[in-house]
């Protein structure tokens, strides 16, 4: 097993007590970020019918889904997993395509999107009050520390 530094350590740390001080909106909308996009990497394994209800989580709020439903669909087309030029008209078949388009990425490339998929998402689930910087570093350690629960 790899040991992680200390100084590694105290950044998580760090973090941790950010993440506690942060409102429950924003650390709800930092959650759906990541389930959603953790969702995808199962959904990329076992596609359903219907792709957007399959990876928005059901305890979501109503208003949340309707606007992640057209949301997705952009920053996947944002992000060029999806062929511009695509015949590909509806927000299911839009998402579908840029789902396949993950699968077929190395390992590294899938982390960086899904990533980037996370703290977008989170960005729209909460009305855009977490910014990139601040989801970028907080996202990563939710994923890790919470929801994977890892320890340190």
């Amino acid at each position: 097993m790899i040991q992680i530094p200390n100084w590694l350590k105290k950044i998580w740390k760090a973090l941790q007590s950010i993440f506690s001080k942060i409102p429950a909106e924003l650390q709800s909308a930092i959650h759906t970020g990541v389930s959603i996009t953790e969702n995808i990497k199962r959904f990329i394994d076992s596609p359903v019918a219907d792709v957007l209800t399959a990876i928005i989580p059901g305890e979501i709020d109503d208003r949340i889904k309707i606007i992640l439903r057209s949301a997705i669909p952009k920053i996947l087309a944002e992000l060029r997993l999806i062929d511009v030029a695509s015949e590909r008209s509806t927000p299911e078949e839009i998402t579908l395509q840029g789902i396949q388009t993950l699968g077929t990425l190395t390992k590294n490339s899938k982390n960086a999107f899904f990533h980037s998929l996370s703290v977008l998402i989170a960005n729209i689930a909460s009305d855009g009050r977490l910014t990139w910087d601040d989801g970028a570093y907080v996202i990563e350690w939710y994923y890790q520390k919470k929801f994977k629960g890892t320890k340190t």
